[in-house]
């Protein structure tokens, strides 16, 4: 049976950035406001799937970019949370909104139930260097990794870790401010191709990372909420079975799996730096040495938070709602098996499984407990503005090249 939350104490969805198709935010909307917990939602503009949803109570129109200032972002919360009247659970659904809830939490207090997190900790978490640095002291595996801060230096990580490699955005905001890399994740095949994307004698704020070969490597995921001094209150660990963009991005298609050993590491890792908070960890398990090893530590909480639940019914976002009002989060064994799936991005990630495999994913035809990012029966207008937004995104991608030509041609 799942747990009663506190009605009393709404949530509001706090976003920073300019992502409307995102299914975490509306699982964030339907998994507490189907608990009758009124729900607040920032959101770009009016007709975002996630402004649309039957769960949600007011949408809040904040179109941000994260390249505004800090202060002024806090201000704007701060608006927000006594517009809205009584305090709420903030959760952040993106690296920045984490971050500025930190940082920024002895003024949002007034307004907002946030957990005792220490300051500085999500921006290094979020952080790829950082996170590297907090792996090594706390003797997690992580991928071998560089910062360059010259274009000499990037050309000497290339050849110490050798190619191919992977490129991600360095940190929070500057991912938004001065993007290196489009998307999460890229992978350079030669030095040559690295140094033609930064042909500039200083490359943007780049990770060079190690690359494990897929063959050799499982993707998998750890979801968890810690309560104060980093005590996990809720603790899951699933497979990626596919992702879009293939093998670097996000995940379309999972599947819950309890995985000792991984939930050892989470928690380990935690509680030594005494993380408290919603939290969505990518592991790469490499077959090469028999290591999972620490990708990315992304402080809020994660898109695909929903495949996870224990057998209360108790997932992250709820586990969050329950300590943070002072109830009880029922301890349980996670639920087994079920799976979760991206909507369009799981079909994206089929047929780019076809072209590289030349056969049908095994897991397509799943008979297990399915949850859906998108369509769901009770709350049926989010999965219809998401498939309009979303058709209409990528013809207008597949277009660009052909309206750049004729406007070259004029």
């Amino acid at each position: 049976m799942v747990p009663l939350l506190d009605t009393a104490v709404p949530v509001l969805l706090a976003r920073i950035g300019n992502y409307p198709l995102h299914h975490g935010s509306l699982g964030v909307v339907r998994t507490v406001g189907r608990l009758g917990v009124p729900v607040h939602a920032v959101v770009e503009d009016r007709f975002t799937p996630v402004a649309l949803s039957r769960h949600l109570t007011s949408r809040i129109v904040w179109p941000t970019t994260g390249r505004e200032e800090p202060e002024w972002l806090a201000d704007g919360l701060l608006s927000i949370g006594r517009a809205i009247g009584t305090r709420c659970v903030a959760v952040p659904t993106d690296d920045e909104a984490a971050i500025l809830l930190a940082e920024h939490a002895h003024r949002l207090r007034e307004c907002f139930l946030i957990p005792s997190v220490p300051a500085h900790l999500p921006r290094l978490l979020a952080c790829k260097a950082g996170l590297h640095r907090i792996c090594t002291e706390a003797d997690v595996p992580s991928p071998r990794s560089r910062a360059p801060e010259s274009r000499d230096e990037l050309v000497d990580a290339g050849r110490e870790l050798g190619y191919p490699l992977v490129l991600k955005n360095l940190a929070p905001f500057s991912r938004l401010r001065t993007p290196a890399v489009s998307g999460t994740t890229t992978v350079v095949s030669s030095e040559r191709a690295m140094l033609d994307r930064f042909p500039k004698a200083a490359p943007p704020p780049v990770l060079v990372q190690e690359y494990i070969p897929r063959q050799q490597a499982e993707d998998w995921i750890t979801h968890i909420y810690c309560g104060a001094g980093g005590v996990p209150r809720a603790l899951f660990t699933g497979l990626k079975l596919r992702s879009w963009p293939p093998y670097a991005g996000m995940t379309a298609r999972a599947v819950a799996l309890r995985n000792s050993e991984l939930a050892r590491l989470a928690e380990r890792l935690c509680r030594r730096i005494g993380y408290s908070g919603l939290a969505d960890l990518d592991w790469r398990y490499d077959r090469r040495d028999g290591q999972y090893k620490l990708v990315d530590f992304n402080p809020r909480t994660g898109a695909q938070f929903r495949l996870f639940e224990n057998v209360h019914g108790v997932d992250v976002v709820r586990a969050m709602h329950l300590d943070l009002t002072g109830r009880d989060v029922p301890d349980g064994a996670q639920a087994e098996g079920r799976v979760f799936v991206a909507g369009q991005l799981d079909l994206a990630s089929v047929a780019a499984w076809l072209r590289h495999e030349r056969r049908l994913p095994p897991d397509l035809l799943s008979e297990r407990p399915t949850e859906r990012a998108w369509l769901c029966r009770d709350d049926l207008l989010p999965a219809a503005a998401e498939t309009i937004r979303f058709t209409a995104l990528v013809t207008w991608r597949l277009l660009r090249p052909a309206r750049s030509g004729l406007t070259g041609h004029r």
